[in-house]
């Protein structure tokens, strides 16, 4: 149950945060009900703080009734003090200018990766990513770039899970995976063919501070140019080289 608030103990304050977090990418829009079972609350008690968050303009509820994120919480989110999604968005438009595909960005959050940015034409083939997504790290370009790279201890912990399939092409056999994620470190670049959804492949690269993945740049190609992906592979490693000079440089100036 979405922020386990069955607690009577509970503060207000963590269950206005389980109000927030019952909406996901698969639930955006949820009515009241749907956010009271989802929390575990009384309806009463989601109904006042439901009006609190939207007075707050945290929540916003549209004509139908059903109630999502408000703009009040991109705004918090825009003064996170992270350089990343500024330093890279040229790079990524650049890449997309160079190659008429899809391209995106990628960090990784807990086992999975999240979407912080992405760059797409009408023209280039459709894909599951979104800004503010989360999926799987194993069957994703972005993801295995950036598992590739983490601590072994990491990576065999991730490993040790059960791991999921959204394709029947999806790998998720430990052995195979831990061999494909040291030839993806020593080649710097991930691919993947129709692992996360039928019809695309990608490729990826690690932006690296250092040692660390703090990112991964992907590029998405449908699977009936499959053999245009090596080709791609040298500007994606360029732009994601100079993705992580222009963040080290950014993030060792002072604040002013």
């Amino acid at each position: 149950m979405a922020g386990g608030a069955r607690d009577p103990g509970r503060s207000v304050t963590s269950r206005a945060l389980a109000i927030l977090g019952a909406f996901d990418a698969h639930q955006p829009r949820l009515t009241l009900t749907e956010i009271a079972e989802r929390t575990g609350m009384a309806l009463s008690t989601a109904h006042r703080l439901v009006g609190e968050l939207e007075e707050w303009r945290a929540l916003r509820r549209g004509a139908d009734g059903r109630y999502q994120i408000g703009r009040r919480l991109w705004e918090l989110g825009q003064l996170v003090p992270d350089p990343l999604q500024e330093v890279a968005r040229p790079w990524l438009q650049e890449l997309f200018g160079g190659t008429g595909e899809n391209v995106h960005l990628a960090v990784r959050d807990g086992l999975e990766v999240l979407y912080v940015d992405k760059v797409y034409g009408k023209r280039a083939v459709p894909i599951v990513s979104r800004t503010g997504a989360r999926l799987p790290m194993h069957p994703t370009g972005v993801g295995k770039a950036l598992l590739a790279f983490e601590p072994g201890w990491f990576v065999s912990s991730y490993l040790s899970r059960p791991l999921e399939r959204p394709t029947p092409h999806t790998i998720t056999e430990p052995g195979r995976l831990a061999r494909e994620l040291t030839q993806v470190r020593a080649q710097g670049y991930a691919t993947t063919h129709e692992e996360m959804t039928l019809g695309s492949c990608s490729a990826a690269a690690p932006v690296l501070a250092g040692d660390r993945p703090v990112a991964a740049v992907g590029i998405v190609v449908s699977s009936r140019r499959v053999r245009d992906l090596p080709r791609l592979v040298d500007p994606l490693l360029a732009v994601a080289a100079r993705i992580a000079g222009d963040y080290r440089a950014a993030v060792s100036r002072p604040f002013p």
